[in-house]
């Protein structure tokens, strides 16, 4: 009995392991993407997670909620944290927090 558990045990463990390097990567891209589009840099072209934790998806399957934290810099001297929230490994939500407008900048 102890043997069975064991396995399913570690079972469980690498697909988690599994599951968690799929969305990683996902919001890895993600990342990139949303710093592309907006001519930043992504730092360390790496993210790093921030929580976790059980949510339901549109289906009304259990899936694990993650959210990724970044850092990157809009004029390369600087850091700045954003942010990728994900359900199973579809990409829900990225954030680029606000950045200052240079001065001289007219905001419309």
């Amino acid at each position: 009995m102890f043997e069975i558990v064991g396995l399913l045990v570690l079972g469980w463990l690498a697909w988690f392991w599994v599951d968690s390097l799929k969305a990683r990567e996902a919001a890895v891209q993600a990342a990139r993407a949303a710093c592309n589009s907006e001519n930043l840099q992504l730092l360390d072209d790496t993210v790093a997670i921030a929580r976790l934790w059980p949510a339901r998806n549109d289906e009304g399957r259990l899936v694990l909620r993650r959210v990724y934290s970044f850092e990157y810099s809009d004029t390369g001297d600087n850091r700045r944290p954003g942010s990728v929230a994900l359900i199973g490994h579809g990409v829900i939500a990225v954030s680029i927090g606000a950045r200052p407008v240079p001065s001289g900048g007219i905001l419309h």
